[in-house]
C-alpha cells in the first residue's frame, strides 16, 4: 500500500491561529498533533500533541519545574486562560524544522520508519509541488496495517 491509499483529510492550521483554537481542533476531531500550513496549504510544522500542549503551558512554567510546583491547585488549572490573544505562530521557535511529509506515493513502510524515526504519531502527505493532500495518524498507520495480518 501507499500513503495515497490511507491518507485522510484533518483540519489544520496556520501561525495566525489562537492556540486555543488549535487545541480545540486538534482534541474534538481526535488528532494525535496538528500540521501547520503556510499560506500556500504547504506544511510549515507537524506538531505531535505533546508540542501541541507545549504550546499551551507558558515557557516560564516548562523552564522551572518548582516554579510549577509553587501555583496551588485553584491556580493551576487557570494556566489555559493565559493563552488568551496568543497565536500558534507566538509560540513556535523562529526556525521551523523540517516538517515530516511523505509524498502520496511513499510506502506503508516509510512512513512507519519515518514516524519512529521522528517520534511523530502524524505525517503530511504531500502532493509534488509539496501542497498538502493530507495526513496519516498513528491509528490510521496501524489499522491500515492490521488488516492484513503477517501470514495472510
Amino acid at each position: 500500500m501507499q500513503a495515497r491509499e490511507v491518507v485522510v483529510n484533518l483540519p489544520t492550521v496556520t501561525v495566525h491561529d489562537p492556540v486555543s483554537r488549535a487545541v480545540r481542533i486538534m482534541v474534538l476531531n481526535r488528532m494525535p498533533g496538528l500540521i501547520v500550513v503556510d499560506d500556500r496549504r504547504r506544511p510549515s510544522w507537524v506538531l505531535p500533541g505533546t508540542q501541541v500542549l507545549r504550546l499551551t503551558v507558558p515557557g516560564a512554567y516548562q523552564e522551572d519545574a518548582a516554579l510549577a510546583r509553587a501555583i496551588d491547585e485553584a491556580h493551576a488549572d487557570r494556566f489555559w486562560h493565559e493563552l488568551a490573544g496568543i497565536t500558534v505562530g507566538d509560540c513556535l521557535p523562529p526556525q521551523p524544522p523540517r516538517p515530516v511529509t511523505v509524498p502520496l506515493d511513499a510506502t506503508l513502510l516509510e512512513v512507519a520508519a519515518l514516524m519512529t524515526r521522528l517520534r511523530s504519531p502524524i505525517v503530511a502527505v504531500v502532493e509534488r509541488d509539496g501542497a498538502l493532500d493530507g495526513a496519516i495518524t498513528l491509528e490510521r498507520l496501524l489499522t491500515s496495517l492490521a488488516l492484513v495480518p503477517p501470514g495472510d
